[in-house]
């Protein structure tokens, strides 16, 4: 699943193309595109037509574009969504489940999604900050983001500290990808119990966090496959850059020691032995 990096490479693209647009007609093409629309896919498009996009922002990895009404619309790529900048008149592709014209005749923007757990909706009154995403937390390249309150509250959780770099509602944007890298730079095996982390070592695994998008996003982000691309339809190039994620039985770059892989929550975390041995006993209650 696209985690911060690629949906902030989204957005810049977003930013850059479709900010100050307005929008003349938007055709639905699969209804499960925009399910969380309670009123449905024929309103969601009545609701968007001759609207103007003023932004494109971001929260955790979920995407709104205020419009001039006061709306916004709200976006998630799932597993599969791209958002695609395309002339008028370019073939469709496969999967093309949402169609935005613009009143310059310039080029399309398209929701693609494969898998269709991704989707879009307008959220009412929502340009600041949709409702619907409020709950969730900032990511650490937010400006507002608070390093000293995101220490004291993981540190109050007993928990594992890598669940707690996926817990959303604590930090958001961080995945199995990035956290598995953070992790690794730190040398804290996933399963340490955050109560047991002093406060400078979760402010190092947090500096490592933010480095790590930071680079992600430089280099576009990660693409395994083809169902993650940039709105020009470009990959992104971090996974040459990766240390741990991926890399079961390839030596570690730090000391060779080879890179083992275990299950975590239906999914795999990926470390090293030596430089993150895993911490003994498990945690209660």
């Amino acid at each position: 699943m696209p985690e911060l990096p690629e949906v902030e490479t989204v957005r810049q693209g977003l930013a850059q193309w479709v900010v100050g647009r307005r929008i003349v007609s938007v055709e639905v093409r699969h209804p499960r595109a925009v399910r969380r629309h309670v009123p449905g896919d024929v309103h969601f498009a009545d609701v968007l037509a001759g609207r103007t996009v003023l932004d494109a922002r971001r929260r955790g990895k979920y995407l709104w574009l205020p419009l001039d009404s006061g709306d916004a619309i709200i976006g998630h790529l799932g597993m599969s969504g791209q958002m695609l900048l395309q002339p008028s008149g370019t073939t469709d592709e496969t999967h093309l489940r949402v169609r935005f014209r613009f009143a310059d005749d310039g080029p399309e923007l398209r929701f693609v999604d494969q898998r269709t757990f991704g989707g879009l909706s307008v959220s009412e009154g929502g340009a600041e900050l949709p409702d619907e995403i409020a709950h969730i937390a900032r990511d650490p390249i937010d400006p507002e983001f608070s390093d000293e309150g995101f220490v004291a509250a993981l540190r109050r959780r007993h928990t594992e500290v890598k669940r707690a770099l996926l817990d959303q509602t604590l930090i958001s944007g961080v995945g199995n990808i990035y956290a598995d890298e953070a992790l690794w730079r730190a040398r804290l095996h996933g399963g340490r119990p955050t109560d047991a982390l002093t406060a400078p070592a979760v402010q190092r695994l947090l500096g490592h966090v933010r480095d790590v998008l930071g680079e992600a996003i430089s280099e576009g982000g990660t693409s395994f496959d083809a169902l993650y691309v940039n709105v020009n339809g470009e990959s992104g190039y971090f996974d040459r850059a990766l240390n741990a994620y991926g890399r079961e039985g390839e030596p570690c770059r730090r000391c060779g020691a080879p890179i083992r892989r275990e299950a975590f929550m239906n999914r795999s975390s990926y470390s090293c032995p030596r430089c993150q041995p895993r911490p003994r006993g498990s945690l209660r209650g």
